[in-house]
C-alpha cells in the first residue's frame, strides 16, 4: 500500500525492496514499483545512492519496523539483546536519503532501545515523520480514492478467516505462510 500511495502523493519512481519474493512479486502487480530482493543486491545503502546518481532518495519509508530482517547484527542486538526489535530498515532509510530528505516510519517498533544512527539523521538534516497513522486527519482522502477505483484494498486480502481463527490468522501472517499479505478477520453475521 505504501508504494502505491506514493504515486498518489506524486513520486516520480518508487523502488521497494523485500526478500521475499511473493510479496515482490504481488507488489510488482499491484503497484507500478521497481522491486528488489535485498539478499541479491548485496548492500542496500550503496545500491539505492548508485540507482539514484549518488543522491540518495527524496523519500524513504520504512513500512517493517522491528520485524526487519537483512541485518545479523541489527536482529541480535535489537531482537536478542535489547528486545526492542531489529531497526535494519531503520537505519537503510536514514543512510539512503538524501541530505535533506525525508524518512517516514510507520513500521510497528517496541520498546525504546533500538540502536538508532540519529547522528546522521542531525548531520543530513533530515525530517522524520512518524506514527501508525492519523486516520482521522487521513481517511478521507483514501476513501475517496477507493470509491473512484484509485484503491482497491481488496486486492491486499489474501485469507479471510473467521474470528475464532484469528491464532491461525495471526500465525499465517506473522510467519508469512501461504503467501500472505493481509489476513481479514470476518465476524459470524457480517455477511461477507
Amino acid at each position: 500500500m505504501a508504494a502505491r500511495c506514493a504515486w498518489l502523493f506524486g513520486a516520480g519512481r518508487v523502488i521497494v525492496i523485500d526478500n521475499i519474493d511473493y510479496r515482490l512479486e504481488f507488489v510488482k502487480n499491484y503497484a507500478p514499483a521497481e522491486v528488489y530482493n535485498f539478499d541479491a543486491i548485496g548492500d542496500v545503502v550503496l545500491f539505492l545512492k548508485k540507482a539514484t546518481d549518488w543522491l540518495g532518495a527524496d523519500v524513504c519509508i520504512d513500512a517493517v519496523g522491528a520485524e526487519a530482517t537483512g541485518s545479523l547484527m541489527h536482529t541480535f542486538t535489537g531482537q536478542g539483546l535489547l528486545q526492542a526489535g531489529a531497526a535494519t530498515a531503520l537505519h537503510w532509510a536514514i543512510n539512503s536519503v538524501k541530505k535533506g530528505g525525508i524518512v517516514s516510519i510507520v513500521g510497528v517498533y517496541g520498546p525504546t532501545g533500538n540502536m538508532v544512527p540519529i547522528g546522521n539523521v542531525v548531520n543530513k538534516g533530515i525530517t522524520i515523520r512518524a506514527n501508525q497513522t492519523g486516520v482521522k486527519r487521513l481517511l478521507p482522502r483514501p476513501i475517496e480514492h477507493v470509491q473512484n477505483g484509485i484503491l482497491n484494498p481488496k486486492a491486499l486480502i489474501t485469507h479471510r478467516l473467521s474470528l475464532e481463527e484469528v491464532a491461525e490468522g495471526y500465525h499465517i501472517f506473522s510467519d508469512k505462510l501461504d503467501n500472505c499479505i493481509k489476513p481479514v478477520l470476518i465476524p459470524p453475521k457480517a455477511g461477507f
